[in-house]
């Protein structure tokens, strides 16, 4: 039986630029340690024409787990930015908060 990863994987072969897929993606990549293709994916769907929100929050957390702590404020610090001009509020606000914690 296919593991979770391995049906994502093949989703993407029919649906390579499809956000959701890719984020699931990078987070099933995170659980099973692959942390750098999970930040790979991360840093892909913020490039997007119309970056992907909630890679922004998840890389910063994740970056902060692994230490990586300016890389994770920079990460906030953009994924605010991005989220304001999105018009989304409350992403903005939820990584400001995490933005302070760490700071």
């Amino acid at each position: 039986m296919a593991s979770r990863r391995e049906k994502l994987e093949a989703m993407l072969q029919g649906s390579p630029a499809d956000q959701m897929l890719r984020y699931m993606l990078a987070l099933e990549l995170e659980k099973e340690g692959e942390c750098e293709r999970s930040l790979q994916l991360f840093s892909s769907l913020m490039k997007d024409s119309v970056p992907y929100v909630p890679a922004f929050l998840m890389a910063g957390q994740q970056m902060a787990r692994l230490d990586r702590i300016e890389d994770a404020k920079a990460c906030y610090a953009d994924g605010i930015q991005q989220a304001q001009a999105q018009n989304n509020s409350h992403a903005a606000g939820e990584m400001a908060g995490f933005l302070a914690a760490i700071s």
